[in-house]
């Protein structure tokens, strides 16, 4: 019986195992690259590894992921650009989106948003129409707040203050109004 029930256990295994093993080893990747990308709208992303250096200027039309050394200047102008935990980078950066969970030493030129995440080191100034910091990132320098450019970043008009004045019923409770005279 022990030989019997050993077969019996190898014959349903294999034919089990294929099928459940492909899906965690997808999801597995997919989730590690999900902190780097996870704002990166378009479907062509350049990415510099971590064992990359690069020295001079750089731009494109598409958006990057740095995880290695830039010094220099990047012009990215309408894209994304993301500084990953392992990116260093010494330059001065314009890009649409700007993401930093690395180390960056140089001024930040972004049109619609800049993020520092919790891991984020940024010595220089930051200019830009929306930035978020993560508790934990470390920040040096100045931030101007920018309007949005015309066509670049959409304003979103506000329902709730017309609502909310829609909504405020003619008070007919005893208190007076700061505008009407007092009845005693």
């Amino acid at each position: 019986m022990w030989k019997s029930s050993r077969k019996e256990d190898e014959a349903p295994a294999p034919a089990v195992e294929p099928p459940m093993a492909p899906p965690p080893v997808t999801s597995a990747f997919v989730r590690a690259a999900e902190p780097m990308r996870d704002s990166l709208r378009s479907g062509e992303v350049a990415t510099i590894g971590k064992s990359v250096v690069v020295k001079g200027e750089l731009s494109g039309s598409e958006d990057l992921v740095v995880d290695g050394e830039v010094e220099g200047s990047i012009a990215l102008r309408g894209q994304s650009l993301t500084i990953g935990p392992n990116g260093r980078v010494r330059a001065n950066i314009e890009a649409r989106n700007v993401i930093v969970h690395g180390r960056v030493d140089g001024d930040i030129h972004a049109t619609d948003r800049v993020e520092l995440r919790k891991s984020a080191s940024l010595s220089g100034d930051i200019s830009t129409a929306r930035i978020s910091i993560e508790d934990g990132a470390f920040f040096k320098g100045t931030i101007d707040i920018q309007k949005p450019e015309p066509g670049t970043a959409k304003m979103e008009p506000r329902p709730q203050a017309p609502a909310a004045a829609a909504s405020v019923p003619v008070s007919t409770s005893t208190q007076g109004s700061l505008l009407e005279p007092k009845k005693f």
